[in-house]
């Protein structure tokens, strides 16, 4: 042992900012503050990035029991319910029924995470052929990117859309093949 540790050691301090007078230091004592909930910080009071966005579509999908008393089903079109708004975003759910889609549609300014609730869905975009999407799968879409959802499973489905900023723009395309386009796609598959 070197004179200036012993020195440290004999006065009861020791060499880090945060060990104890027996050479411990606060973690090793009470384990990693992030392992337990009511040490780590407070999560942020609303999301701000993709990824938080994302985290926020899986949450919402987790909780169940809040989003599936809520829906119904309509033989005539898509249904539709906002679920939650927050600072820049909105939640939405919404059912389809074998055969009905959006049409080929871009959301303008805002971005959107699709989370696939329950059954298959299939997406349409531009410069790619169709892709299922199953339960679980999330699709995240960049702003004014040309895309087309259609469920042409034999089974109803239900997705999730978080739309950040919130959805104040919609344009359709009608008569737009996509499977026929050529631009590059700017939307990407998250595992």
């Amino acid at each position: 042992m070197t004179s200036s540790r012993s020195a440290a050691t004999a006065s009861g301090l020791s060499s880090g900012p945060s060990a104890f007078r027996d050479g411990l230091s606060d973690v090793s004592i009470a384990g990693d503050p992030l392992a337990w909930p009511h040490l780590a910080p407070e999560p942020l009071a609303h999301p701000t990035t993709v990824g938080d966005f994302a985290a926020l579509a899986r949450r919402v999908a987790a909780d169940r029991d809040r989003w599936e008393p809520l829906v119904r089903y309509d033989a005539l079109t898509r249904w539709y319910a906002r679920l939650e708004t927050g600072p820049g975003y909105e939640v939405w759910l919404l059912s389809w029924l074998p055969g009905q889609g959006s049409g080929a549609h871009d959301h303008g300014r805002s971005s959107a995470v699709m989370t696939v609730l329950q059954g298959e869905l299939t997406e349409l975009g531009a410069g790619r052929g169709p892709r299922a999407l199953g339960a679980g799968a999330q699709r995240v879409i960049a702003p004014d990117y040309v895309h087309e959802v259609v469920n042409d499973t034999l089974e109803p489905a239900v997705s999730l859309h978080v739309y950040f900023p919130g959805l104040t723009q919609m344009t359709p395309y009608p008569g737009h093949v996509l499977r026929r386009a050529t631009a590059e796609g700017q939307g990407a598959l998250l595992a």
